[in-house]
């Protein structure tokens, strides 16, 4: 793979920042640079490609729905996780609260949406809702290979005061039986705002992507983070519903299983050969990085990487 194709891919593609806008329901993360754009990809070898803004800072929002689900998934077997939330695409926004009541007997139709994170979080098996933010916190720091990963708290803090829509998805949940009654919600959403809040970069997306792609083991030091099983089920999930409701038209133009965030990140495996990260904060209306996938885009029709 060559790097300066890859910078005039990232060049070529800056103009559809200006068709993007930062997320501003977060307060936050409204102070996001808006002209920001970076690439990093690492392949089976160790070797990484990276341009533009790669080493800029931000927060991981829904792409640590990835980190979520796979822990839920360690500790719950599928049929038991399946009681909770299904696997289904969503026609609907990422918090949506229609979808709860009008379809799927209450469940998340996918982890991937606010609700089935919130739903996964629950089912983590520690005790404390403290030892929940560790476990992912620290299983982030294993996969990106960064043990210097920490949270942002004016991030966390702006979050957790605009967190109306979050608190009313979990509240009914628990109404419903999805979420046990014994469930502090107000604690356990304080542990989902920290998890969004957690800072990575693109190449900490790249490594964990990269974990991914080789189903579940560190292709460098070869040591085994979770099962091939749970591998094919998050990246089949993440090609299904990891973009929301344009998961579908990403599928056929781009054809790499991603997740976004909406700080601007994306997160994508090329199964068997490399991990992505991304990173541009200025959004399309799903949410999602609009030059950020237009590079995802043309690096996959370029290299021929969609997996279909």
């Amino acid at each position: 793979m060559d790097k300066n194709i890859l910078e005039d891919i990232l060049q070529n593609n800056r103009k559809y920042i200006k068709l993007g806008e930062v997320a501003t329901y977060i307060p936050q993360l409204a102070k996001a640079n808006k002209e920001d754009l970076g690439l990093c990809i690492k392949d089976m070898n160790g070797d990484m490609y990276a341009c533009g803004d790669y080493e800029k800072k931000f927060t991981i929002q829904s792409m640590s729905k990835v980190i979520t689900f796979t822990s839920c998934l360690l500790d719950n077997s599928i049929e038991d996780v399946k009681k909770t939330v299904s696997f289904e695409p969503t026609s609907t926004a990422f918090n949506a609260i229609v979808d709860l009541e009008i379809k799927n007997r209450h469940r998340p139709l996918n982890p991937f949406i606010n609700a089935g994170a919130i739903a996964c979080i629950s089912m983590l098996k520690e005790n404390t809702y403290q030892e929940k933010f560790d476990r992912i916190i620290n299983f982030i720091k294993l996969l990106s290979l960064n043990e210097n990963i920490d949270y942002d708290e004016e991030v966390y803090e702006s979050e957790r005061k605009t967190g109306s829509r979050n608190r009313a998805l979990a509240y009914y949940m628990q109404s419903t039986g999805i979420i046990d009654k014994d469930v502090d919600i107000e604690k356990l959403l304080e542990v989902y705002f920290k998890i969004c809040s957690i800072k990575v970069n693109c190449i900490d997306l790249s490594n964990i992507a990269l974990i991914y792609a080789n189903n579940g083991v560190n292709p460098f030091t070869k040591e085994r983070y979770f099962s091939k099983e749970v591998s094919k089920i998050v990246v089949a999930t993440m090609a299904l519903c990891g973009m929301y409701d344009e998961s579908g038209e990403i599928a056929v133009t781009v054809g790499i299983p991603s997740k976004s965030g909406v700080s601007g990140g994306i997160l994508s495996v090329l199964p068997s050969k490399m991990g992505i990260g991304i990173y541009g904060p200025a959004l399309n209306d799903k949410g999602t990085s609009v030059a950020g996938l237009k590079i995802l885009e043309s690096v996959s029709e370029k290299f021929d990487l969609s997996i279909y």
